[in-house]
This record gives structure tokens, C-alpha cells and sequence, in this order.
């Protein structure tokens, strides 16, 4: 006979019933773990299938294998972060960035010079219009429809240039130009989706392309030429600014002319005018202080002072008479001035006279 413990109200305690229930958990813990470990490993062997992840700036297109195909609705698209879908169906992702495409086109100018020019093409995507791009295009839309359309536009602005405009002063003319008719191609252009493309009007969709990618700039980083014709667009560069160098010199001849002709006439008109104010007595004065200051002075000096009424030095001096009279009648004083390290016995002193008039000076 088996014995319970029963409560006062004729239940069973609640510890017999948690002892049940975990002699039940050990029970069955052998199968419990072996479930748990094929779950994770199913999930581990799917989830590369079931699980996407969606980076920062992109977007995920949603393509069903037993739904139709590739999801048209932009608001079915995944978005950023992990997203997750039937290992079946696969999601494509697309850069809603700014993108930027370099590449190399060669081309023919106008005047027949071949040449390679470089461009880079910044472009980004539309949101609502990826699911269309992806049908109709795929995720390789840079090299089908991008590049090889600027290129096409690329060559055709450029024959329309000369070899010096498009290596010297037309880079920006010839971007802009560019990326007009680029824009008016996708404008032009459209996409159509459905099963065939003859039955336009019950397509799902008519997509210009202008409405999938939005195309920001068409950028010229270099361009190459013939050395040949390099060296000839150089050369004759050089030669323009010589010529203009050669335009600034006769201008400033021209202005150094006329800034002669004016100091000139400044010159002219002050000698006129000073000359109606100069006096025979203050030629005098002004002579006088000019032999006072050379006498005054402490080298080694010579002063020959005039025989006239003056008095003073020829060179100021005695103006009125001939240069004949001049030479026969000065007498000539001269003072020497003993020169730094002489003794006083080669130093002679000689007397400073005022001759009186007529008669000569010792």
C-alpha cells in the first residue's frame, strides 16, 4: 500500500507535483537535446539561405522562384539590415550612393587628331524605380547601359572641337555638353517590362531611364594627345604670350612718353618761372655761401677766386666778362690744407686776401 501526502483539503501538496513534473523533464532531456542539436544544425545549414543582410545604403530586390520572379512593388523591397526570406528565393542588392565609374574612351577631333580622353561618371540610383532596373538591365547596369552610352555622347561632342580647344579652354564646354545629351538619351529612352516587348501597351511597366538613375556629372580628368601635336599646341602658346608681353611693353613705352613730355613741361614752366625771380644780387649771395662752405670743409682744396668786382670763384663768378679776359686778368690765391699726418714743416699756410678791385692778388 502506497502512502500520499495529501493536504488538509484532500489535494496533493505542490511539491509532489513539481517532483512529477521534473522526473518527467529527465525522462525526456536525452530527446529534448537530440531535437535541439538537428534544429541548430538545420538552421546553421540554412541560414546562409534564409538570412540577408542588407548594408547601410543599400537596398534588396526580391526575386521568387515559385512567385513570379522578381518583385516589382518598391514597397516590398528590403531595406537596411537582416531580412528574411525562403531559402529558395534569392534578393539582389543595389548601391543607392553616390557611385562613381571611371573609364577610358578614344576619340577624333574635329580637325582629325585622334585622341584618349578620360571621364568620370557620378550617378545614383532611384529607389523606386530598382526593381524595374533589375529586370530590365540586371545588376551590371554600369558596363550594359552607362559607360558604353557616355561614351557614344563622349565622341560625338568631341568631333565637333579642335584638338587645342579640347586640351586648353574647352574642358568645361565639352563636360557640360556631355552630360546634356546623356540626359536627354535617358529621357528618350524607356524601359518596357513584360513577356514580350511588342505588346507595349499591356506591359506592367514603361520606365524612362532618366526615372531609374540620376546622373550628376560627367567629369573630364585628362586627355591625351600625339606628343607631336602636344608640343605644337605649347609652342604656339608660348608664342601668344610673347605677343602679349610684346602689346604691354608698348604700352608702358607709350606711358613712359607721355610721362616724359609732362615732366618737361613741368621743367619748363618752373625755369620760367624762377627765372623772372632770380637777381644778379642773389647769384651773388648764393656764391658767396657756396665758397664759405667749400672753404669751410676739412680735405685738401683749391680755391681760385675771380679778379672782378665780385670776387667770387670763376666757376660761379665773372659771367659778363669773355673767356679770354677771364684767362689774363684772375689772379689766383691758393690755399692748401695740410692733409692728415703731415709734419708742420711741409705744411704752408698761405694767407686768404680779398683782391681789391684792379688790382691782382698776391
Amino acid at each position: 500500500m502506497t502512502a500520499y501526502l495529501v493536504s488538509n483539503n484532500g489535494k496533493p501538496r505542490p511539491g509532489r507535483a513539481r517532483l512529477a513534473w521534473w522526473r518527467f523533464v529527465e525522462r525526456q532531456l536525452p530527446t529534448l537535446v537530440i531535437y535541439l542539436l538537428v534544429a541548430t544544425l538545420i538552421c546553421v545549414i540554412f541560414a546562409p539561405f534564409c538570412l540577408v543582410t542588407v548594408p547601410s545604403g543599400y537596398v534588396g530586390v526580391l526575386w521568387k522562384r515559385f512567385g513570379g520572379g522578381t518583385v516589382l512593388n518598391p514597397n516590398l523591397l528590403k531595406n537596411e539590415g537582416m531580412r528574411i526570406t525562403l531559402p529558395w528565393n534569392q534578393v539582389f542588392l543595389y548601391d543607392l550612393r553616390l557611385q562613381s565609374a571611371t573609364q577610358t574612351y578614344n576619340a577624333i577631333s574635329r580637325d582629325g587628331i585622334s585622341l584618349t580622353a578620360s571621364i568620370n561618371i557620378r550617378f545614383r540610383l532611384k529607389r523606386d524605380s530598382v526593381p524595374q532596373l533589375h529586370q530590365s538591365i540586371g545588376p551590371n547596369y554600369i558596363d550594359t547601359l552607362i559607360v558604353p552610352e557616355i561614351g557614344n555622347r563622349t565622341r560625338q561632342v568631341m568631333a565637333e572641337y579642335t584638338a587645342e580647344d579640347i586640351y586648353s579652354t574647352k574642358r568645361e564646354e565639352i563636360q557640360t555638353k556631355i552630360r546634356a545629351l546623356a540626359e536627354a538619351m535617358l529621357g528618350e529612352k524607356m524601359m518596357v517590362g513584360g513577356e514580350s516587348e511588342d505588346e507595349t501597351d499591356n506591359a506592367p511597366y514603361r520606365v524612362p531611364l532618366y526615372a531609374m538613375l540620376n546622373l550628376i556629372d560627367t567629369l573630364i580628368l585628362g586627355i591625351e594627345l600625339p606628343t607631336a601635336v602636344v608640343g605644337a599646341i605649347n609652342r604656339k602658346i608660348e608664342q601668344y604670350y610673347i605677343s602679349e608681353e610684346y602689346k604691354f611693353r608698348v604700352a608702358r613705352e607709350i606711358r613712359e612718353s607721355e610721362r616724359k613730355k609732362i615732366e618737361a613741361e613741368g621743367i619748363s614752366e618752373f625755369q620760367h618761372i624762377v627765372s623772372q625771380g632770380i637777381s644778379d644780387s642773389y647769384l651773388r649771395w648764393r656764391g658767396i655761401e657756396a665758397t664759405l662752405q667749400l672753404a669751410q670743409s676739412n680735405n685738401s682744396k683749391i680755391v681760385i677766386v675771380g679778379s672782378g668786382k665780385d670776387g667770387l670763384p670763376t666757376i660761379l663768378g665773372n659771367v659778363a666778362k669773355s673767356p679770354s679776359l677771364q684767362a689774363a686778368s684772375p689772379a689766383v690765391n691758393e690755399v692748401t690744407a695740410p692733409k692728415e699726418g703731415t709734419t708742420a714743416a711741409t705744411a704752408r699756410k698761405m694767407p686768404f686776401t680779398q683782391p681789391s678791385e684792379g688790382q691782382p692778388g698776391n
